[in-house]
């Protein structure tokens, strides 16, 4: 069973995504900061982290260096309220492997994170 994180600090956004992502058989874990994010990376090993950029403390570029230090294979989506194309560039280039806005198409995300664990 493949495993996803969702870090984000939104707690409506955790609930929705694990409880649909869990329907379509993954294993869920959810994070409302860095720290606990990750805590989880290291103890889980998920396969993919949907990451929220605008986290308090810890920002997701943050999170997303650190993911990517000790954890290069697992794949990051970065998820963005915010329009600010230099943040997502700069995520893009430190390894996540696409991003959406919000709000975003549910149907949208559980395509890329199908194809995307399919192939890895």
């Amino acid at each position: 069973m493949k495993k996803i994180l969702v870090v984000d600090d939104q707690y409506g956004i955790r609930v929705l995504l694990c409880e649909i992502l869990q329907k379509d058989g993954y294993k869920m874990f959810d994070a409302a900061n860095g720290v606990q994010a990750l805590k989880i990376v290291d103890q889980e090993q998920p396969d993919l982290v949907l990451l929220d950029m605008k986290i308090p403390g810890m920002d997701g570029l943050e999170i997303l260096k650190r993911i990517k230090e000790d954890n290069p294979q697992v794949d990051v989506i970065m998820m963005t309220a915010y329009g600010e194309l230099n943040l997502i560039n700069e995520a893009m280039s430190l390894g996540a492997i696409t991003h959406f806005a919000k709000p975003f198409d549910i149907d949208d995300i559980r395509e890329v994170i199908k194809n995307s664990l399919t192939v890895s």
